[in-house]
């Protein structure tokens, strides 16, 4: 049985995750994370729901045999497509990511609200739901391909994609930008270069973490160690993609 010592688990479709395990560490230091990164399987948010069901169901099998008291779910899609099921099916806690329309629309001036996320993101019920309640002025900004270009670190390549994608809107009625995948994260510095400066960049990261520490205090699971620590791993290349994993890590 997992215990307060017992790590948390993290996983996410390839390395995107990684921006919401550094914001976890920062928020609970003392705790021991394994992040998993379905790399074999990436994307997800371009496969049909079903599929990205299954691959889920494995990591959670993987997960669930390294005996973590709690597991977040560091992907917009697998957050759509699985998060209810498994709460429905489990007791441990599980942590999910939501695109942060709802501190978009608070803070919007009457301009556009631009969501960036996977195809899946924009399409499945959740993202409708909380479209229904806080989307007035928000555009859905599907972004295929976005995601592999994080994986591979091709920034100049991204930044091209982001500025091509941007040139069907007047960016002077743009109030927000919301990063609706956790892979965008990392492009956050090239959206402050090619932004204007009264656009407010947001992304669910913080809020994923302040619900994770709520979570543990109220079950009593935070830890009791000094100290807490990160293991990596993935379904993919381990000698491709752990170093990528470490680099990601520094950088978030």
């Amino acid at each position: 049985m997992p215990g307060k010592s017992s790590p948390i688990g993290v996983f996410d479709s390839g390395v995107g995750g990684i921006s919401v395990l550094g914001e976890l560490a920062r928020t609970l230091p003392r705790e021991t994370f394994l992040y998993y990164g379905d790399n074999l399987h990436a994307p997800y948010g371009t496969k049909p729901e079903e599929e990205v069901l299954g691959y889920v169901r494995g990591v959670m099998d993987h997960l669930m045999a390294q005996d973590v008291k709690a597991v977040v779910i560091a992907c917009n899609t697998a957050t759509s497509v699985a998060a209810a099921q498994l709460r429905a099916e489990l007791e441990l806690p599980i942590i999910g990511m939501e695109p942060a329309l709802k501190p978009a629309a608070e803070q919007r001036r009457g301009g556009q609200i631009l969501v960036l996320a996977t195809p899946m993101t924009l399409r499945l019920p959740k993202f409708q739901a909380l479209y229904d309640r806080y989307g007035e002025g928000a555009v859905r900004l599907p972004c295929p391909g976005l995601m592999e270009l994080v994986e591979s670190m091709a920034f100049d390549q991204a930044q091209r994609y982001l500025e091509e994608h941007f040139l069907a809107y007047d960016m002077q009625q743009v109030d927000a930008v919301v990063l609706g995948c956790t892979h965008y994260v990392f492009l956050r510095p090239i959206l402050e270069q090619i932004l204007p400066g009264h656009v407010r960049i947001l992304d669910g990261n913080a809020g994923t973490a302040r619900q994770l520490a709520r979570v543990l205090e109220q079950r009593g699971l935070l830890t009791d160690e000094k100290e807490g620590a990160i293991r990596l791993e993935t379904s993919g290349d381990p000698a491709s993609v752990l170093p990528l994993m470490q680099t990601l890590l520094a950088r978030a």
